[in-house]
């Protein structure tokens, strides 16, 4: 049977997160994530969820809420609640109920919204994710089914608001956690962690770009030991970078607004990333004000233990139980597992090198800083490296059989990835940069910077180790950089010691 632990290596136990205090006050904050799942229709109609479409395309009768239309719940989005239900650790609900939110936008065509309230189909689970190498867990409350609104276009309108409801019935499971995160850092952490998984799981094609996955941060600020304060929600934070300068900015305000003596008020803002801060889009509702009750046109949903262990018996290995078997088979560090099983792609390329030149350890250190870097500076992901797996593992084999130093395996990088070739031994040769490794040649080198640098060796005798590193760096320059540090290392001492 699959193993289905949670989103990073169970090898050490998780820690409760650390609350640090920002000018004397807490930080709470609770996550709200919608993440729009992968099925080719609605969740109540058969209408696509294809992107980019011309606005009001992809609206059917049942989304325009016509008079006589009904809703047939989507079996693929349930399998889909099910599959991440399991990843987390969750209860799966045998039965849970569809409510009628009660709220009235231009968006939104029936005046209500059609989710779960009282039983949702996913109770409890916990997302694990690192901050600053240290393994920490949120706990869920709880995920549930629901349709997505329409879209308001306030562009291009000649002061006029438009409505596309394309995105009218889309699929959206909604991941609610408790409010233990106390940092920024936290919640961006956690957020990446969860994004991972929804993706690997195929549950969700992850495009914060495109809406695919918003985050809702509630952020609050207390005096540590009181209550929770007044929270506020930052709506449909579409990247994580903006997700940490909205909450930055958020707790600021507040702690601000409380310290001037002003009383914080319950509201929903949104980020405006132009001027870096939020405002207030309206005053935040209760549930009671949303008005839910069953919906009569949908029954229970109702889940077979059958269905559950069909699901579970479909599951991928999911990113714990990769990373941890990296770790048992490959020696990496629990930090470094978890960083190899970020995304699918980064493991795929991670085993396809380490499987080539048997040194996982250095195609984890090469992923995470040479590889990462550019990928990082460059917008990309790993999949469109333009180093591939094979010839990342021909060169770290070159670095391992000495014919490259260190300094001169990132020059062979640097034109790999610039293009300049893709023939790491062909670069070696047309850059002269195979390492020297003739110890009757290197030994003539030394000797002629030891000739040629007493006061650095009398320094060394009397305990200078700054010296002897710049006798190294002769030797070095002696040698045009060919030389094997390491063998330069030796020799030196060898000599010096028998001088």
């Amino acid at each position: 049977m699959t193993d289905i632990s949670s989103a990073v290596p169970p090898s050490s136990p998780a820690v409760a997160l650390p609350a640090p205090l920002v000018r004397g006050w807490e930080v709470v904050i609770g996550f709200e994530t919608h993440a729009q799942l992968s099925t080719h229709a609605k969740i109540f109609s058969g209408a696509s969820t294809e992107f980019g479409a011309e606005p009001n395309t992809q609206a059917c009768a049942v989304d325009l809420a016509l008079p006589g239309t009904l809703p047939v719940l989507n079996r693929g989005a349930v399998e889909r609640a099910i599959r991440f239900g399991l990843a987390v650790g969750a209860t799966i609900a045998p039965m849970s109920i569809f409510a009628r939110k009660n709220y009235f936008y231009p968006d939104l065509p029936k005046g209500y919204q059609i989710s779960q309230y009282e039983i949702p189909v996913v109770q409890g689970g916990k997302v694990e994710f690192f901050v600053d190498g240290q393994r920490h867990a949120l706990e869920l409350t709880r995920a549930h089914l629901e349709e997505d609104a329409g879209k308001s276009l306030h562009e291009d309108f000649h002061g006029m608001s438009g409505i596309d409801l394309n995105r009218a019935g889309t699929p959206l499971l909604e991941i609610v956690t408790e409010p233990q995160l106390r940092s920024s850092k936290q919640a961006v952490e956690y957020a990446r962690a969860l994004h991972t998984l929804v993706v690997w799981l195929g549950i969700c094609d992850g495009n914060m770009q495109e809406g695919s996955f918003r985050c809702d941060a509630n952020v609050s600020v207390r005096r540590p030991g009181e209550p929770f304060g007044t929270r506020r929600e930052i709506k449909n934070l579409n990247s994580f970078r903006f997700l940490q300068q909205a909450i930055d900015y958020e707790v600021q305000w507040q702690i601000d607004q409380l310290e001037d003596g002003h009383a914080i008020e319950q509201a929903t803002v949104l980020f405006d990333p132009a001027s870096g801060e939020t405002r207030v889009m309206r005053t935040k509702e209760d549930a009671h004000d949303y008005r839910y009750f069953p919906d009569p046109d949908l029954p229970p949903l109702v889940i077979a233990p059958g269905w559950i262990e069909e699901v579970r018996a479909s599951m991928p290995e999911l990113p714990g139980a990769l990373a941890a078997r990296f770790q048992r088979e490959h020696g990496l560090p629990a930090y470094d597992a978890a960083m190899m099983t970020a995304s699918r792609a980064t493991a795929g390329y991670f085993q396809a090198a380490a499987a080539a030149c048997g040194q996982p350890k250095l195609v984890a250190n090469w992923i995470m800083g040479e590889i990462g870097k550019r990928l990082n500076a460059e917008g990309r992901d790993i999949a469109e490296a333009a180093v591939a797996p094979a010839t990342l593992a021909a060169l770290i084999g070159r670095v391992q059989d000495g014919t490259l130093s260190h300094n001169a395996a990132r020059q062979v990088f640097d034109a790999l990835w610039t293009g300049e070739g893709s023939d790491v031994d062909a670069l070696i040769e047309a850059k002269g940069l195979r390492q020297m490794n003739d110890s009757g040649a290197l030994e003539k080198i030394v000797d002629e910077v030891l000739a040629a640098n007493p006061k650095s060796v009398e320094e060394f005798r009397a305990g200078k180790d700054k010296a002897f590193n710049a006798l190294v760096g002769q030797v070095m320059k002696g040698s045009k950089g060919k030389a094997n540090p390491a063998q330069v290392n030796e020799l030196l001492r060898r000599k010096l010691g028998a001088a």
